[in-house]
């Protein structure tokens, strides 16, 4: 059985950071992604990242300030994030795409791309 469970989240002033875990298990997969839903807003790809880590991508309003990586001890997904600002305000979702082909990330990807979800975590950054 397939289970992403992210932890992590909570309640920072702007500037601040947090690093969000995400537990994968039970599975195969080719990429590993971070995602994020807005009161009233559809969901936005964050950050993706290939399996072994050779293959990054981030949305332009987070270069420099989050890092996606993987730990191959445990395989566990992080994304830390650093200067936060209260747009970054979401629901977060680590996410995964089974199978061994790993393509060239160089745009957003859709969420129906990837097949597993954690139940997400909040994140709350006040002014």
């Amino acid at each position: 059985q397939v289970q992403l469970v992210e932890s992590g989240g909570g309640l920072v002033q702007a500037g601040g950071s947090l690093r969000l875990s995400c537990s994968a298990s039970g599975g195969t997969f080719s990429h590993l992604g971070w995602f994020r839903q807005a009161p009233g807003k559809e969901r936005e790809f964050v950050a993706a990242m290939s399996w072994r880590g050779d293959r990054k991508y981030y949305i332009d309003s987070v270069k420099g300030r989050f890092t996606i990586s993987r730990d191959n001890r445990d395989n566990t997904l992080y994304l830390r994030m650093n200067s936060l600002k209260p747009e970054d305000t979401a629901v977060y979702y680590c996410t995964a795409r089974p199978g061994r082909t790993v393509v060239d990330i160089s745009e957003p990807r859709r969420p129906n791309e990837f097949e597993y979800w954690g139940q997400g975590t909040q994140v709350t950054v006040s002014s």
